[in-house]
């Protein structure tokens, strides 16, 4: 039988902790099926519809806005884009033929996996959270697998389409990891000393921000720890501008946005983040202790249960949003100087990684891409 053009559908976005797995997941299929198609579907105006491109992949955007939970009012314009995003979601999927239609979460997936779910195509759901956002449980009840990273998911979903995978990464992290020296310099930092990175996110993160200004004096004299600090794009003026009134500080490291994660990881002996799944994913394949600052304005806190489900292992450091400003400068340093401590983190951190996620997702889509074919009897 002669292998049937495989054509698979990947949706979601809206930031940077969808997209990289959605780009990673696309790679894996691309290398064990070389000649596959693949059509990103994304949210207009969101971060996908430049980022996805830039990977090397064509994506179509939907007119789709999230709901407004403070003012319900605005939601009839939010009602009236779900409508219409469907209709164009009918259209692509009726144009392109997909066997599969796999979604990442975020506003995209929603209209494209229902749609692709009414017009018999399989769907896929990558779940990435310790806790299922309400659109993947709705999506659930049509889907044919559920790849999910943390235990304890039958809570949200039919166990028997639970799949564990793990959470993909960005394929360069773990391909091209510098030497702690290289890495440093690349930063203008000094090799031997105790370096903290600090990442919000891809869109940045206010708390960790305000708290790293705020703690500039302290920065400063500290000059035996170093720190590499993205501040995301739109804290970046601010930033800039508040270091520049502290003066000389060479133990410090500026940037809106780190191009090259895989030298800042290798530079870092502790990192401060937000506690996004992909970014956790992130930790425990490279073994990098964590002081984890989860982000109160995400849906159903899913955060804080992300930072727990390590925490409660051991395998991370768990410092309360609304406490930051107080205590996550002292914890930082106080950790990143403690030779056990970092070394306790980073054996624990590294007992939950799930290696090769993308190839196992990529193995799942195929399989499914399979049947599909096998059922028509082509």
């Amino acid at each position: 039988m002669m292998e049937k053009e495989l054509r698979i559908i990947i949706s979601g976005g809206g930031t940077g902790g969808h997209i990289f797995p959605a780009v990673s997941i696309a790679n894996a299929i691309m290398e064990l099926r070389p000649d596959a198609k693949i059509l990103f579907v994304g949210a207009e105006g969101r971060m996908e519809m430049q980022r996805v491109p830039d990977a090397g992949y064509q994506i179509i955007g939907l007119p789709i806005a999230g709901f407004d939970r403070k003012h319900l009012w605005k939601n009839v314009s939010v009602v009236i884009k779900l409508i219409r995003s469907q209709w164009k979601a009918r259209k692509v999927i009726k144009n392109f033929r997909p066997q599969v239609a796999v979604g990442v979460g975020g506003y995209a997936s929603g209209p494209t996996l229902k749609t692709a779910g009414m017009m018999g195509v399989p769907t896929l759901i990558q779940e990435q959270n310790s806790y299922a956002g309400v659109t993947n449980k709705l999506l659930a009840q049509k889907a044919k697998a559920i790849c999910v990273a943390y235990d304890g998911m039958e809570k949200f979903f039919p166990a028997d389409k639970i799949i564990m995978t793990g959470n993909p990464v960005r394929q360069n992290l773990t391909k091209e990891m510098p030497s702690k020296e290289d890495a440093l310099r690349s930063f203008n930092l000094q090799p031997g000393k105790k370096t903290i990175l600090i990442v919000g996110g891809s869109l940045g993160a206010r708390t960790i921000n305000n708290t790293l200004t705020a703690g500039l004096t302290t920065i400063k004299e500290n000059s035996d720890v170093q720190f590499i600090w993205q501040t995301g794009k739109y804290y970046y003026p601010q930033v800039t501008e508040a270091v520049k009134a502290a003066g000389e500080l060479p133990n410090l490291y500026v940037t809106d946005f780190i191009k090259d994660m895989a030298a800042a990881y290798a530079a870092a002996d502790l990192v401060i983040s937000r506690a996004g799944a992909g970014s956790i994913s992130e930790f425990c394949l490279l073994h990098k202790p964590v002081a984890l600052v989860p982000s109160p304005n995400v849906a159903e806190d899913h955060q804080t249960k992300n930072a727990l489900a390590l925490v409660n292992k051991q395998a991370a450091i768990y410092v309360k949003d609304s406490e930051a400003e107080s205590i996550l400068m002292d914890v930082a340093l106080s950790t990143v100087n403690d030779e056990r401590k970092l070394k306790e983190l980073s054996e624990n951190i590294a007992k939950l990684a799930l290696p090769d996620s993308a190839r196992i997702i990529a193995q799942e889509v195929i399989k499914l891409a399979e049947m599909t074919f096998h059922l028509k009897g082509q």
